[in-house]
């Protein structure tokens, strides 16, 4: 069922305030959520048997998606992407992975352009709601994830430019080295993150919202 009040937090928190406020509220929102993004990047692990470094980048991608909704949650990734696009250092930190554009190219750019579309899916679930129960928010994130696994993977596998200069590894490599390493340290961070918006909303009083 459709919600007919604000469905995110982000519209509660712009429908608390006045017009000009309101709209400063989600500008605000969607900046610090671009922020938070670059920020985690900087927090990057990498492995040894793939140019996929380890960082808590998606988990905040999908938290945006269920705090903004999808297409706040999908603007703040797109702002995020831009500045890196720009040159700003906001992509992990890597010796071998080239900077700013040329960076959506190489062997992680399919995951990083995955990012506006798992905030929309997920943000897209949390509009209808799915955001009010942890159950509900571990199947919006979970959507999300598949949303960047899949892209990461494919562009990995068919199209990325690794560091020796050769385009795709194939998807079977690309699964083994950009997908199977990371399930069960995202799902174990999904599973964590997922109780912080259905707990916010308990702390707004969100029953007396519907």
């Amino acid at each position: 069922m459709i919600a007919t009040r604000p469905a995110t937090l982000v519209d509660v928190l712009a429908t608390r305030s006045d017009a000009g406020l309101s709209l400063a509220t989600r500008v605000v929102a969607v900046l610090f959520f671009a922020a938070l993004t670059a920020a985690a990047a900087q927090i990057s692990v990498p492995l040894p048997f793939t140019q996929v470094p380890f960082t808590f980048q998606p988990m905040v991608v999908l938290l945006a998606g269920l705090v903004l909704g999808p297409r706040l949650g999908l603007a703040s990734q797109v702002l995020y992407l831009a500045a890196g696009v720009a040159g700003l250092p906001v992509f992990a930190a890597s010796t071998t992975l080239a900077p700013g554009a040329l960076r959506l190219l190489g062997p992680t750019g399919g995951y990083l352009m995955s990012y506006p579309f798992a905030a929309f899916v997920t943000g897209f679930l949390a509009h209808r709601g799915f955001d009010r129960r942890y159950a509900t928010s571990v199947l919006a994130m979970g959507a999300g994830l598949c949303v960047v696994y899949a892209c990461g993977a494919l562009w990995l596998g068919l199209f990325a430019r690794t560091a020796t200069g050769a385009t795709g590894i194939g998807l079977r490599e690309a699964l083994l080295v950009g997908v199977v390493p990371f399930v069960v340290a995202d799902v174990l961070k999904l599973v964590v993150a997922a109780g912080i918006v259905p707990g916010l909303w308990k702390l707004m009083g969100r029953d007396r919202l519907r």
